[in-house]
């Protein structure tokens, strides 16, 4: 990937986490029944909806390339099968303690919501992954899988020690969906790369013998 596309993908990723946090904090609004005093404080509202998809954009960008890095020294590390087994156990394990971590350190406190947080994240990578396989080969089924929820789950510690069923809400809807965008276009960008190097190498051979 040049810097070119590493730019587009930048920028992009930064517009789709701002556009998903906007519909999210919207639809939360109407849903709420939240009103705001004027079209002043709506606008200030947008804009603070605006900017925190930017931030939660680039933690999505950063959780992405620390996801490529570490996929890199798995492969390097460990045969193709036993890093496939690996990614695995942790996602599963991830998605465990997401979703029953909680309710047994919570005592008596209702722990629902983690459930259903854990099948949100859960569908969302099976869709991606779906998707992705669809779109490359079945290899990328387990990459994707890891991701989206081992990576996802990781990204949302924080958001899940405020403890706000609304806050986890605006976070991971925008998270999910910049890094669901960032997994299924990142083999775009890569073939793209690969190939304008094959058709410049070409073009070099072609002048050579010219």
């Amino acid at each position: 990937m040049n810097l070119r596309k590493w730019f587009f993908l930048f920028w992009s990723a930064l517009l789709i986490g701002a556009a998903g946090s906007l519909v999210t904090g919207l639809i939360m609004m109407l849903v709420n029944g939240e009103k705001t005093n004027g079209m002043t404080d709506f606008l200030i509202y947008l804009l603070i909806l605006f900017g925190s998809g930017i931030m939660i954009s680039v933690y999505s960008q950063m959780g992405f390339f620390a996801y490529l890095i570490l996929n890199y020294m798995g492969k390097g590390v460990f045969s193709k099968r036993s890093w496939q087994i690996v990614q695995m156990v942790l996602t599963v394990l991830a998605l465990l303690d997401v979703m029953f971590l909680r309710l047994f350190v919570g005592g008596e406190r209702e722990r629902l919501s983690d459930i259903v947080l854990g099948i949100i994240i859960l569908a969302a990578g099976i869709v991606t992954a779906y998707v992705k396989v669809k779109q490359t080969h079945i290899s990328a089924l387990v990459p994707t899988l890891f991701f989206m929820v081992a990576v996802t789950v990781v990204e949302t510690i924080g958001v899940l020690r405020i403890d706000v069923n609304a806050a986890t809400i605006f976070i991971v809807v925008p998270l999910l969906i910049c890094n669901a965008y960032q997994m299924l276009i990142l083999h775009r960008l890569v073939d793209v790369s690969m190939e304008q190097r094959v058709n410049g190498k070409t073009e070099q051979i072609q002048e050579s013998h010219a």
